[in-house]
């Protein structure tokens, strides 16, 4: 089975820098997997919240992630920090798909990329609701 090749830095429009915790590691001495999906959560949220898109207390809508994937190319351990770059794969009626790569400080190649997808919805009836023209115009900096 081949899979594609990664993508370098250049994939990517926006890059958050996280600083690696002890207890990321597992027993086998690196980064855990499920780590790797709080990065992607933690890094696409700060990019909404600092450009005005999310207020977690009282925004309206809010993303539901409804989808998500990861690749895993080289191993990451505790210490140091990593930069997880951040681009959109698809913007929809109602959802967005982000393309994510997470890079040891200052790689070229990833140690992993990934995917995930949110539904924004209703914050009452939680239903999908289309994307105001505002979000479209600001995520398209990330395209």
């Amino acid at each position: 089975m081949s899979r594609d090749a990664p993508r370098g830095r250049a994939a990517y429009r926006h890059f958050a820098t996280i600083t690696l915790r002890w207890a990321d590691n597992d027993a086998y001495g690196h980064v855990n997997n499920t780590v790797y999906y709080a990065w992607f959560d933690s890094a696409v949220n700060a990019w909404l919240v600092g450009h005005g898109l999310l207020d977690i207390a009282a925004g309206d809508p809010i993303g539901l992630v409804v989808e998500t994937g990861c690749r895993f190319f080289a191993p990451l351990a505790f210490p140091g920090e990593v930069e997880v770059g951040i681009a959109i794969e698809r913007i929809g009626t109602s959802s967005v798909t982000y393309r994510l790569g997470v890079f040891a400080a200052g790689a070229d190649d990833p140690a992993a990329e990934g995917h995930f997808s949110h539904v924004y919805v209703d914050r009452a009836q939680r239903r999908p609701v289309p994307l105001p023209d505002a979000w479209r115009e600001t995520l398209s900096a990330l395209e």
